[in-house]
């Protein structure tokens, strides 16, 4: 995994947190994510986030139910316990339609869930970096990407012109990876004596 430079900005308030990132995307400083303690209502369309596409990985994993549903009776009916019952047919439509929309529901759920924990990148095993351990309790924390290009100190001065409070150099892997936590990294914030 390679190592990355990020500089992180830590705000007091939402808004002054807000007009800084339209700021620092208009700036044209690519930003790896932004913390919050709370869901701040157009923080996604201020970064520049595309739609979501779990709705049709959702569509797909149900017509992969459907079909697997149908296509398995159809087996079992037909060919695994093929029987002649009073000169019936030998796909029953009705009676397929429970089997078939519970495995429906069944795909589409379980594929959903699997994808939304690999869109968000989360999952058991799954190490992250922590940039301010505070940013899920007070604290609004920016996190921009360095390149070779990126001129550290230039970035740190435009942040303390937009407001942020705090601002500083960390270094992490990027992307996501398999491992534990580091003992010496604080994850939360310590208790109050």
């Amino acid at each position: 995994m390679a190592i990355k430079k990020f500089v992180v900005g830590n705000f007091t308030d939402e808004e002054v947190l807000f007009p800084a990132v339209k700021r620092v995307r208009s700036a044209g400083y690519k930003i790896h994510d932004v913390y919050t303690p709370f869901p701040i209502h157009g923080l996604d369309t201020a970064l520049g986030l595309r739609q979501t596409s779990l709705h049709t990985a959702g569509f797909i994993y149900g017509i992969t139910g459907t079909t697997t549903a149908l296509c398995g009776i159809s087996w079992v009916f037909d060919v695994d316990w093929l029987m002649n019952i009073g000169g019936k047919p030998h796909i029953p439509l009705p009676a397929m339609i429970p089997i078939t929309f519970e495995l429906t529901v069944l795909f589409a759920a379980v594929g959903m869930v699997y994808t939304f924990c690999w869109l968000c990148q989360i999952a058991p095993g799954v190490k992250k970096h922590v940039f301010n351990p505070r940013s899920t309790d007070d604290t609004f924390t920016m996190v921009i990407e360095c390149t070779e290009h990126t001129n550290v100190e230039e970035v740190k001065a435009f942040l303390h012109t937009v407001g942020a409070a705090d601002i500083n150099v960390q270094e992490a892997e990027a992307g996501w990876w398999w491992g534990t936590y580091d003992k010496e990294q604080v994850l939360y914030k310590e208790e109050l004596a």
